[in-house]
């Protein structure tokens, strides 16, 4: 498969649904995410994509309650492990039939269904469907869900997980993060342009977590996550940028570099 035309894209949790409210979708934030994603595959015909998508106030309000990120050891922690899958597929539901509405045709692959984890981490997942999906123009839709795991009996895998799992195989040239804030913020509030592992020591004290209830870690761990990343793919570079502000997905999925956004790289 070629991945001159292929890019990944997530939309985080916290821009789809309001993390604050158990089981809120934002629908008007996704209908114009979803009428800018139309938008681009629409002016831009060859381009490949693979959409992810986090699980906001769904997801994770059910895996906090049950600690299901630090695995599983009682009959009522598998009754959460079932009730964060479940959680999370009916926000994923939402987001595939706003997509087809949109005449996006895309099609869930549930994630929990193939990966394999061990103390947390994917140590297999099936990425075969996931290229069918995307030779037969189709917009492959993951998101983060339960997994069951060789050692702590089931945890939660991320999107940015399985977007980094996947993008060892399909290597995509680009990994969008598009969440609420325009990028890392510096503690001034500014945002910092480029992340590489020769500064990351510089501004590692300044990343803090996500508002709202994330299980997965919030914006340091994402950072930590991309960087290593990028560092086995010197082709692929991950920009973390705001997903509110309207045109910044399609422009980005066409190309527009002047969006902006922090951009995280192997260092030159």
């Amino acid at each position: 498969m070629s991945s001159a035309d292929l890019i990944f894209l997530k939309l985080g949790g916290s821009l789809i649904t309001d993390k604050t409210r158990e089981e809120t979708l934002r629908v008007e934030v996704l209908n114009r995410l979803v009428s800018e994603i139309r938008e681009a595959l629409s002016s831009k015909p060859e381009l490949q994509l693979v959409l992810g998508h986090g699980s906001g106030s769904f997801g994770h309000v059910a895996a906090n309650k049950y600690g299901t990120r630090q695995g599983i050891h009682t009959q009522d922690q598998w009754k959460g492990f079932a009730e964060v899958s479940s959680a999370a597929a009916r926000l994923n539901a939402q987001v595939r039939e706003s997509l087809l509405v949109k005449n996006v045709p895309a099609v869930s692959l549930q994630p929990s269904a193939s990966a394999e984890c061990r103390k947390g981490r994917i140590v297999n997942m099936g990425t075969t469907q996931v290229k069918a999906a995307i030779e037969a123009g189709l917009v492959p839709i993951v998101y983060g869900d339960v997994a069951f795991d060789s050692v702590l009996g089931g945890t939660i895998i991320s999107t940015e997980e399985i977007l980094s799992f996947l993008a060892a195989d399909l290597r995509p040239t680009w990994l969008l993060l598009a969440g609420e804030t325009e990028g890392v913020l510096s503690d001034d509030g500014r945002i910092i342009p480029l992340i590489t592992k020769s500064n990351i020591g510089q501004i590692q004290n300044q990343l803090s977590g996500s508002r709202g209830t994330d299980v997965t870690g919030g914006m340091a761990s994402k950072v930590n996550q991309m960087l290593e990343l990028v560092e086995k793919d010197p082709n692929l570079s991950v920009l973390i940028f705001s997903g509110l502000k309207g045109g910044n997905i399609s422009g980005r999925l066409l190309g527009n570099i002047e969006i902006a956004g922090t951009v995280i790289r192997q260092a030159n």
